[in-house]
C-alpha cells in the first residue's frame, strides 16, 4: 500500500512539474530574447549581447516608465495595505452572514473583468479630473490591489488567538496598544505577503493603465504595449524582463518572510 502511495506521489510530482513547466517556460522565454545582437529577436540568440539593456537604460521614455511604475506601485501599496488591513479587522467583528457579504464585495476587483473596471474608472477619474494624473493610477491600482491584502491579513487574523486581545485589554490597554503590540506582530506576515501581491499586480497591470494613464504618467507595462505595437524588437523584450526580475525578487523575499514565520512558529 505504501509502495503504491510512493508511485502515486511520485507520478503526481512529475506531472505538476511538467504542467508548471508548461506555463513558466514560455514567460521565461523573454530573458534570452532579450539578450539578442541583432535587431530581431531569436531564440536562442545567434549572438549574445546586452546591447538592449543599454538602450533601455539609456532611453528616456523607457527609464521614466520603469520609475513611474515603481512610483505608483509603492503607493498603490501603500493604500492597499491601509485600506485592507482596516476593513480585514473590521470583517473579522462581524457576524458570519454580513462578513461573507461584505467579503464577496472587497474581493470583486478579483472577479470582474479588469476592462469594465477600466472603464468605470475612466470615467469617475474624468469627471473628478484626475485622469492621465499619478494619482489616478495609484487609486486605481489600490481597487486591484486589495482583495490581496484582505485575503492575506484576513488569513493572518484568524490563526491569532482571541484571548490573547482580551488578556491584554483585561490589563487596561488601550485599542491602539492592543493593535500595536498583539495584533500587529501576528499579522506580519499576512501584510508582507499583502504587500508583496499588492505591488506585483500594480507593477504588472496594463489593462487599467491604458485607460488611465497620460503623456506623463505612462507606466513600463503601456511603454511595453505601445512599444510592440509600432515594433517589435529585442528592448521590447528586454523590457519585459524588468517586470519579470521584479516579480522574481518580490517572490523570493516572500517565500524568505514566510520560512521566517514558520521557524517562529
Amino acid at each position: 500500500m505504501s509502495a503504491r502511495g510512493g508511485i502515486a506521489s511520485g507520478t503526481a510530482q512529475v506531472v505538476g512539474a511538467v504542467v508548471l513547466a508548461f506555463l513558466v517556460l514560455p514567460i521565461l522565454a523573454v530573458v534570452p530574447a532579450s539578450f539578442n545582437q541583432s535587431s530581431f529577436i531569436k531564440i536562442p540568440p545567434a549572438a549574445w549581447s546586452t546591447r538592449w539593456y543599454d538602450a533601455l537604460l539609456r532611453d528616456a521614455g523607457w527609464t521614466s516608465a520603469i520609475v513611474t511604475s515603481a512610483e505608483i506601485a509603492l503607493l498603490a501599496t501603500l493604500v492597499a495595505v491601509v485600506v485592507g488591513t482596516a476593513a480585514a479587522l473590521g470583517l473579522e467583528r462581524l457576524a458570519p452572514r454580513w462578513r461573507s457579504l461584505l467579503t464577496g464585495l472587497v474581493l470583486a476587483p478579483m472577479i470582474v473583468p479588469v476592462i469594465m473596471i477600466a472603464i468605470a474608472l475612466y470615467y469617475v477619474m474624468r469627471r473628478l479630473g484626475l485622469n492621465g494624473t499619478l494619482l489616478a493610477l495609484a487609486l486605481g491600482h489600490a481597487l486591484l490591489c486589495l482583495p490581496f491584502v484582505v485575503l492575506n491579513v484576513g488569513v493572518s487574523l484568524a490563526r491569532l488567538d482571541p484571548s490573547l486581545l482580551r488578556a491584554a485589554e483585561g490589563l487596561g490597554a488601550t485599542p491602539a496598544r492592543v493593535f500595536r503590540t498583539v495584533t500587529l506582530p501576528a499579522i506580519r506576515p499576512g501584510l508582507a505577503a499583502g504587500a508583496a501581491f499588492a505591488f506585483i499586480t500594480s507593477f504588472d497591470e496594463v489593462v487599467l493603465s491604458i485607460f488611465l494613464a497620460g503623456a506623463g504618467t505612462k507606466t513600463l507595462p503601456v511603454k511595453l504595449w505601445e512599444q510592440i505595437r509600432v515594433e517589435f524588437t529585442p528592448v521590447a523584450a528586454a523590457g519585459s524582463a524588468v517586470i519579470l526580475a521584479v516579480t522574481v525578487v518580490l517572490f523570493l523575499v516572500l517565500q524568505a518572510i514566510s520560512a521566517r514565520a514558520a521557524r517562529r512558529a
